[in-house]
């Protein structure tokens, strides 16, 4: 275990009234689960490769149950390259044939989750890997284009939740573990399928009934109508910023995960910037945090 880093410029004092500031928190989400949607930026940078994995093992030491579900896009996209195979989407959605699939298994159970999970433990958790496919964690359906991606083509091996299965988490975590989630299902006869980890973790924050979904992005957050960011999202006003054209481009599926979540009993769905250091820690730990909260009006507990 590696000690963690902290700037020398802080001041004693004031690390003192960070870490006071932190504790309302802190008792307010022990035993709480978090379901973290890892990629972006935090996923390639070394640097922030560092800092969420010391954030996640961090969360995990003081009571909070992270569970982490990573993308790996651009490894897939780099190894197909490699072996000649051309990379194919349709609205965002990479079309996944056999040979595609394999090398998506491939890439994110094999390579990108085992990192993830070396690189938590090496900085103080205990992290364990896992795929959909183990316990029918994720059961799949093959996914109808129209419904994600406005098309009638054929996206292959591309999948959808049907349901999730929570055991395998909560029996990992009776016994210390961090879960570390790579998106691949099972389907009918299981077979694996593509599914988008936005939408897989959506799914699992509503099953594992988290306290929290948080997203990790490279942006800073929602950015209002005069081009600032706005901290704090109604689900009516997510959904009237989509319909104006404000939320566009690759951000829309993400806030639909949001939606999603925060309709399927989470209180808040988060979108953050992952390329701020220690980005998980100032959201959850802070009184205004980084990014942008969505949220049900009326919500219990809210």
């Amino acid at each position: 275990m590696v000690e963690p880093s902290f700037p020398n410029t802080t001041a004693p004092e004031k690390r003192a009234l960070i870490l006071v500031e932190s504790l309302p928190y802190i008792r307010r989400f022990s035993a709480k689960r978090v379901v973290i949607k890892y990629g972006g930026s935090a996923m390639t940078d070394e640097r922030l490769k560092r800092d969420f994995a010391e954030d996640i093992a961090l969360l995990s030491l003081i009571g909070i149950r992270p569970v982490v579900v990573h993308g790996g896009g651009p490894q897939i996209g780099e190894l197909l390259n490699k072996i000649g195979k051309e990379s194919r989407f349709v609205k965002g959605l990479r079309v996944t044939d056999e040979e595609t699939m394999d090398v998506v298994e491939m890439v994110l159970v094999a390579k990108v989750n085992k990192d993830v999970v070396s690189l938590i433990n090496y900085h103080g958790g205990n992290a364990v890997g896992i795929s959909g496919r183990d316990g029918g964690l994720i059961r799949a359906r093959k996914a109808q284009p129209a419904s994600l991606a406005d098309s009638d083509e054929d996206l292959g091996l591309v999948g959808e939740v049907d349901r999730i299965n929570p055991e395998l988490i909560s029996s990992l975590e009776e016994r210390g573990f961090i879960p570390i989630v790579a998106p691949v299902g099972a389907g009918p006869d299981q077979e694996p399928y593509n599914i988008n980890a936005d939408t897989a973790a959506g799914a699992l924050s509503c099953a594992l009934n988290a306290e929290k979904f948080v997203v990790l992005t490279d942006v800073p957050g929602v950015m209002g109508r005069d081009g600032k960011l706005m901290s704090s999202l109604s689900e009516d006003q997510a959904e009237d910023l989509i319909d104006d054209g404000v939320i566009s481009g690759g951000m829309i599926p993400k806030i639909a995960c949001c939606l999603a979540a925060v309709r399927g009993g989470v209180p808040k769905a988060h979108v953050i910037d992952g390329r701020v250091p220690h980005a998980l820690l100032l959201e959850i730990f802070t009184e205004k945090g980084i990014g942008t909260e969505i949220y049900r009006e009326n919500a219990p507990g809210l």
